[in-house]
């Protein structure tokens, strides 16, 4: 009988853990002093998102022209960043919602720095285009907010740059909702286990929050429909910030499969960060009993499929540009693999095409170093990725005499360098201030999940193997069906 059982789950806690044992080990380094290394990091963190901040600041002063945009390439550094950093924050609302949906049991140990993350990084999407408006002080003037106030000037609505800020704007906000809702429990947490100071501040953010059943209730019920609105957001939002290529008529960009391309790009890149940091975090902060191999496996189980869907659609790419018969399409793609640009073009496909494909071997996906080491180049990819749409593709335009080599400046770099700042300042406070691991959901799954309830339910089942295989033996089940079928 026990060839036909099936194995038991994986653990996802490990230790042993009891539930004191878990709110112990997550809030323990939240309620700790800043240690020697949270320090460094936040000094670093904090100089670099100063030095993003100041290059701004001397973009808007001086205008844009301190970038290295030329004749055909007007969507420099800003709106590959931009794009790259929407990407980015694709993974949280993708870990809290559809697998919430789907009863996913291993997003637990992920989905709160997920969550933080897709916030941090819109945040640092956000601000690419209000600077490549050259004059930020207009950008009022995107916003709808009431139609008879300007006379005849109104926003273009069949713009998809306009999208861009409905769609972006939503998915913020559903998206700050959903991780916030799911902290409230933590919250009030910190808050029964603080005092003075600590304790008001955490008793404000907590909302009073007592833990009774019908808040729990209520706590699930919205939960879930948060969970149903984001989980379209998902599809939509980068399929939005596609249609600002695939809505043109530019060679390269005027194709139908950039919104699933894009989405597939976004939640592999998502995946790749939250590993950057979630490696990085489980050493530093002990965590390594709740983020386990198992939850690392399954998330390079996603990057292996959805890097395999961004290849498929790169060769998709150049076969419809091959059976178009357009010389301009055909020429377009040309330029990018061989052109130029072409390091570009072979970093991307590097990155993003063939390295993931290691995945393949199960001991490579249980590697915390490979995993740790693929998760960065991937990230490089799919930047390199948003380079080579925006810049092959604006290239080269319908007048050779135009055509010039783009290379950016100290002020486009400084400013992507200071965005990295800026995410790994807010991150590194999140985690400082606030459960890097939802406490409460961890307890949810305790009794189905933890090591020690999986042992006992697996030596039970071995146990009742056992006497189902002894009964055969002896015949006993054999006699007991016989004399029920005469009755």
């Amino acid at each position: 009988m026990s060839q036909y059982a099936s194995p038991a789950r994986k653990p996802l806690i490990e230790g042993s853990k009891t539930y004191t044992d878990i709110t112990e080990d997550i809030c323990g380094p939240v309620e700790a002093a800043p240690n020697i290394p949270f320090i460094i990091g936040f000094l670093i963190s904090a100089s670099l998102a100063l030095m993003g901040v100041t290059l701004i600041g001397y973009t808007i002063w001086k205008g844009i022209g301190v970038w290295g945009e030329n004749k055909t390439i007007g969507w420099a550094w800003d709106i590959t960043n931009f794009v790259w950093w929407v990407g980015i924050g694709h993974a949280g609302t993708l870990i809290s919602a559809i697998l919430l949906l789907f009863r996913q049991k291993w997003r637990t140990g992920v989905n709160r720095s997920a969550e933080a993350m897709t916030i941090f990084a819109v945040v640092c999407a956000g601000i690419f285009p209000l600077i490549h408006m050259g004059r930020i002080w207009d950008a009022f003037f995107i916003f709808p907010y009431w139609p008879n106030s300007r006379g005849p000037l109104w926003p273009n609505f069949l713009s998809p740059l306009l999208w861009d800020v409905f769609a972006i704007s939503t998915y913020f906000t559903v998206s700050l909702l959903f991780w916030y809702t799911g902290l409230v429990p933590d919250m009030a947490t910190i808050r029964d286990r603080a005092s003075g100071f600590r304790r008001r501040i955490y008793s404000a953010l907590s909302f009073g929050w007592r833990g009774t059943a019908r808040q729990w209730q209520r706590f699930e019920s919205i939960s879930l429909v948060l969970a149903g609105l984001s989980t379209p957001l998902v599809l939509s939002v980068h399929s939005v910030v596609s249609f600002d290529f695939a809505t043109s008529v530019i060679p390269g960009w005027h194709t139908t499969i950039f919104p699933p391309y894009f989405v597939a790009g976004a939640i592999f890149s998502g995946f790749a960060m939250v590993l950057t940091l979630m490696l990085v975090a489980r050493k530093v902060m002990n965590l390594e009993e709740y983020i386990t191999i198992n939850h690392v496996e399954s998330m390079n189980k996603v990057i292996l499929m959805t890097g395999s869907i961004v290849g498929v659609a790169y060769l998709t790419e150049l076969f419809m540009a091959w059976y178009s018969g357009s010389t301009y399409e055909q020429g377009a793609f040309y330029y990018r693999a061989l052109g130029p640009y072409w390091w570009s073009y072979a970093a991307m496909m590097t990155c993003n095409v063939i390295s993931p494909q290691i995945f393949w071997i199960k001991s490579m996906r249980r590697n915390l170093w490979v995993t740790f080491i693929m998760s960065i180049f991937i990230n490089i990819g799919m930047w390199f990725e948003r380079f080579v749409i925006i810049v092959t593709s604006l290239a080269t335009d319908y007048l050779p005499s135009s055509w010039l080599y783009y290379q950016p400046t100290f002020v486009e770099v400084g400013i992507f360098i200071g965005t990295m700042g800026i995410f790994m300042t807010l991150f590194l406070l999140f985690c400082k201030f606030a459960p890097v691991v939802a406490i409460a959901e961890v307890k949810s799954i305790l009794k189905t999940s933890g090591d020690q309830y999986i042992a006992k339910q697996a030596e039970e089942d071995k146990q009742e193997d056992e006497f189902v295989d002894d009964l055969l033996r002896s015949g006993s089940i054999t006699v007991a069906r016989r004399n029920k079928n005469s009755d």
